[in-house]
């Protein structure tokens, strides 16, 4: 590996991370880049853990998705433990899939017979959170190297960082346009049922509460409709 390249490339990389202008954008360039700048790589994914239900995010081949299906079907293997896994070991590595592996006994033959010949899992992590898994995938056993693995982990360490800063700007966007479209909402009830502010709040909040509806979902219908 090209040292004076590669850290140039991750440079460039992570300034474009930073750019991107949504979440899913920017889980895009992170598989893309991965693609791109992990020597062997040919597929790249994000493995995200609700509970037990696996999503895959920003996949750049269908192998990604079906080797979560079936790491999520198994409770079982590399991309599921480094999502599911706050603590200790945060990347894992299988170098030959056609071997056998004691660690994941019945994923690695399942995933060997989808094309996977080697693979490669990082934790998403910052200090605050854990943000899911990066998936690393080869069809070719023995395709990752431990300078794969370096350029893997540095990867994934500015991956996480962009990941985190676009979701938590996203969820301020959100919570801004939330305050705008209820104080809206409460403008059309305080002038069409000559209610206070604080009246018209109860009024959103009751008919959320009792209709089990989302307060700005409850705002929205207001707004669009002129009254409940």
């Amino acid at each position: 590996m090209d040292l004076g390249r590669f850290a140039q490339q991750m440079a460039s990389m992570a300034r474009d991370l930073l750019a991107q202008e949504s979440v899913n954008a920017t889980l895009a360039r992170i598989t893309a880049s991965a693609t791109e700048l992990v020597e062997g790589c040919d597929a790249a994914g994000i493995l995200v853990l609700h509970g037990s239900k696996v999503e895959t995010l920003a996949p750049t081949h269908q192998l990604v998705i079906d080797s979560d299906q079936l790491q999520a079907r198994l409770e079982e293997g590399p991309c599921f433990d480094a999502a599911h896994r706050s603590q200790g070991e945060r990347v894992f590595r299988i170098a030959d899939l056609t071997s056998e592996q004691p660690r994941w006994p019945s994923y690695a033959p399942q995933a060997h017979a989808l094309g996977v010949g080697s693979m490669m899992g990082f934790l998403l992590f910052t200090d605050d959170e854990d943000l899911g898994a990066l998936n690393l995938y080869s069809r070719k056993p023995g395709a990752f190297t431990e300078a794969s693995e370096l350029a893997g982990w540095l990867l994934a360490s500015h991956a996480a960082v962009a990941f985190s800063s676009a979701r938590t700007h996203a969820q301020m966007e959100q919570a801004v346009a939330t305050r705008h479209v209820i104080g809206e909402a409460m403008g059309i009830l305080m002038g069409s049922r000559h209610l206070t502010e604080e009246e018209a709040f109860d009024v959103l909040r009751r008919y959320s509460q009792e209709n089990n509806i989302k307060l700005r979902e409850v705002a929205r219908r207001i707004c669009e409709q002129g009254s409940l």
